[in-house]
């Protein structure tokens, strides 16, 4: 497993997305599900880096094992802000127009979907949410 921490701050993204896409790379994670996985990515930590800590400033950590059998990879995120579990939140109805739909919730929405597990835990004061994608 390799780690981050790094200031939640939105600036941060494209170091976020340069240290998991270096071990995508070394995992020989094809470039479409390493598109789909930096788009997930970009969603959850910039959720982080926006609501995280409210008016304040805070760390995030970034989390990434590469697993054998299956090729797989894991990216957690855990950060000490505001209490949220984003997968608590109903899927929005994606059969209503833009106009119709309530606002919110379309990008965790797309990460459950893209995504082949999900999951989230608060513990010890943490938000921890993990992701997982095969690579094969």
């Amino acid at each position: 497993m390799r780690e981050l921490i790094i200031e939640a701050d939105r600036m941060n993204l494209p170091e976020v997305q340069m240290f998991i896409d270096e071990q995508l790379e070394e995992a020989g994670c094809p470039m479409l599900t390493q598109i789909s996985i930096d788009v997930a990515v970009e969603e959850l930590f910039v959720n982080i880096a926006s609501y995280a800590y409210g008016d304040g400033h805070g760390k995030a950590v970034v989390q990434v094992s590469v697993h054998e059998e299956p090729l797989s990879v894991e990216i957690t995120f855990i950060d000490n802000g505001v209490q949220y579990d984003p997968l608590a939140k109903a899927d929005p109805d994606t059969a209503l127009s833009a106009k119709e739909r309530k606002k919110g919730g379309l990008g965790i929405f797309m990460v459950k979907n893209t995504m082949d597990n999900v999951s989230y835990e608060y513990k010890d004061g943490k938000n921890i949410l993990t992701i997982k994608k095969n690579l094969n």
